[in-house]
């Protein structure tokens, strides 16, 4: 009886708990609702553009049960559309009197990301209204928005410190000799450098050569646009001789930066918001240098478009390019055919365009949503590409599905190599006292061994495989940029070029953001250059949109969020940069055999919160094994 009597509790229990969970999402459902209905835009007031964390294509898809169980939320993400639609929507809002940028925890975007925002700042500008920015202290991506604003503000504790594009690179072979792991390299391309992390402890010339000048075009491209906003600003100059300027402004970074016209103002920021607040009123705050404010995530929902009838479906391949399934920020080859084949049972689609923000990564994956694409071209619907702020490798394979590719002139593309690395650990094995032994029924059974080592008869398959689908990759290319296949390979060879360069490759059609690309497929399906446009994307279910909603995900990690001054700043970003390069090389290495990847390309932008977590295990078991 005692035990019948435990199962009927423990049954009660369970039945009880059911019950709470759905008065829960009932509650949450309500609340979402009626947070949705009522939200509304004050009259002259300021969107305040809060960009906390990084700016994104497409936000990492996120667990938001792992707040409430006190894990890792991955931080922040903020999607470029939203703050570029928002902006444009601003420009012409009665309601908006002027954009606030707040910068103290952005934490960066890529180069064509911030193109794409500034661009649009520009046109909001040109309608006559202000654009104001203020951070405790700028670095690269947060001067660069700045340098938009009509009044550019600075605590009186930071200051303006750019370093550019580029930094250090881990390498992992001393690392792995401890180990005993032999790793072994296929690949095919000149300045293929994905693999060199695991076989040299410093990059080889070619590939060092290659990334300085993708580092030095980026820089270029930098300096022109600040030096277009501001045309008083000479970046260049201002740097030339910083520390002798810093110690004659007796170390006051801010006072340097106010000198050298890199900003217009210093001021806290209560003074700061007194400021904006004689301009939209106070509001209902009434904390010290509080504005008449709407943030930028109440006013994206409350300014997307509702129209219907024949629009262009925009497709987002963003992140690793993996084989399978996915979720949203990383890009599963199953999962972008599918939503590719749902555009085309879509009446109102009618045209395609394929946003690429991707480094690449597995071949079978990239080959599957470039014939998904092929196909929809096949069935009648034209498909543009327009590249993020990186597309190459995998990422340019798909390009070549579209009938015209779009690029940024600092888009990061190109980067045409196949490699396989295969790592053996029969010398580890050796070395703990463990032996092998093996039968076979046929001389390959068994390979590729990575217990006993590859034997030269599979290490020729390999290479030979390789060598395949490196002529696939570049016969591709060769037929979709109409371009001799000597032309290519001479192009290729894993080489990484910035979009204006690929421009003058010929390996891109045009320079221009993600509107000129929709504009194109518009004029393509005859919708004008104005089309309605449709984000054809996997959506989280209604319980995780709404247990989100209602914890108001966001923020990034800790360190991230106290980072103000511009040398935490710096080494924050640094951090971050460097544990997203070693969770991506831990994915890359337990991922597919064949890929066409750039790790270099992915230095060079916002790494995924993803790669991040993922470095902490890698590291952590490599440290206990190296111990």
């Amino acid at each position: 009886m005692t035990f019948v009597r435990g199962a009927w509790r423990f049954l009660v229990g369970v039945k009880d708990l059911g019950v709470l969970i759905l008065l829960l999402i009932l509650a949450l459902a309500i609340w979402a609702a009626f947070h949705t209905r009522t939200a509304s835009i004050p009259n002259g007031s300021a969107l305040v553009l809060d960009l906390d964390g990084p700016v994104v294509d497409q936000s990492s898809e996120r667990s938001p049960f792992a707040a409430v169980t006190g894990g890792p939320t991955g931080g922040n993400e903020i999607e470029v559309r939203d703050v570029v639609r928002s902006i444009d929507a601003a420009r012409t809002d009665g309601r908006i009197k002027l954009i606030v940028l707040q910068l103290d925890t952005f934490i960066g975007a890529g180069e064509a990301n911030l193109q794409s925002i500034a661009a649009a700042l520009q046109n909001f500008k040109r309608s006559g209204k202000p654009v104001y920015a203020y951070a405790t202290a700028y670095t690269d991506a947060s001067y660069y928005l700045a340098a938009q604003a009509n009044h550019a503000w600075i605590n009186p504790l930071g200051g303006v410190l750019l370093t550019g594009p580029g930094g250090t690179n881990l390498y992992f072979k001393k690392a792995l000799d401890k180990l005993d792991v032999d790793i072994n390299v296929f690949r095919v391309g000149k300045y293929k450098s994905f693999v060199e992390p695991f076989t040299r402890t410093e990059a080889s010339p070619e590939a060092k050569a290659a990334e300085q000048a993708l580092v030095d075009g980026l820089w270029k491209t930098y300096t022109a646009d600040v030096h277009a906003a501001r045309p008083n600003v000479d970046v260049t100059a201002a740097f030339a001789n910083l520390p002798a300027r810093i110690k004659a402004a007796n170390g006051d970074f801010a006072k340097e930066a106010l000198d050298a016209h890199l900003i217009d103002q210093i001021g806290t920021r209560v003074a700061f918001g007194q400021t904006i607040a004689k301009l939209v009123g106070t509001g209902d705050d009434k904390q010290p240098g509080a504005f008449n404010g709407v943030r930028l995530d109440t006013y994206a929902n409350a300014t997307k478009p509702n129209r219907s009838g024949p629009a262009v479906g925009i497709v987002y391949i963003a992140g690793n390019i993996v084989d399978g399934e996915a979720g949203a920020g990383t890009a599963g080859g199953d999962t972008i055919a599918k939503l590719v084949a749902k555009a085309l049972t879509n009446s109102d689609i009618k045209a395609l365009v394929v946003r690429i923000d991707s480094p690449g990564g597995s071949v079978l994956a990239s080959e599957r949503i470039r014939e998904a694409l092929a196909q929809a071209t096949a069935k009648g619907l034209p498909v543009i590409a327009s590249m993020g702020p990186v597309a190459a490798s995998g990422g340019y394979w798909v390009s070549t599905a579209a009938s015209q590719v779009f690029a940024q002139p600092s888009t990061i593309t190109g980067s045409i190599g196949v490699f396989a690395v295969i790592p053996t650990f029969n010398r580890a094995l050796d070395k703990l006292g463990i032996t092998t032994d093996a039968t076979k029924s046929t001389p390959y059974t068994g390979d590729p061994d990575i217990l006993r080592g590859l034997t030269p008869d599979s290490a020729t398959i390999l290479q030979a495989s390789i060598d395949d689908v490196y002529r696939r990759f570049t016969g591709l290319v060769a037929t979709a940029r109409h371009l001799p296949i000597a032309r290519v390979d001479e192009i290729a060879q894993g080489r990484v070029w910035t979009g204006a360069d690929a421009l003058n490759l010929k390996l891109v059609d045009h320079l221009g953001g993600l509107d000129a690309a929709v504009a194109a497929a518009g004029r393509a399906a005859k919708l004008g250059d104005t089309p309605r446009t449709i984000d054809v994307e996997k959506t989280p279910s209604l319980l995780f949109q709404l247990v989100g909603q209602s914890l108001g995900l966001g923020g990034g990690d800790d360190d991230q969020a106290r980072a103000r001054d511009p040398f935490a700043k710096i080494a924050a970003a640094s951090r971050a940069r460097i544990f997203g390069a070693i969770g991506e090389a831990a994915a890359i290495a337990g991922g597919s055999t064949i890929q066409a990847h750039c790790l270099d390309c992915s230095t060079l932008a916002p790494p995924r919160p993803a790669n991040i977590a993922r470095s902490a295990d890698w590291l952590a078991t490599a440290s206990a094994a190296i111990r």
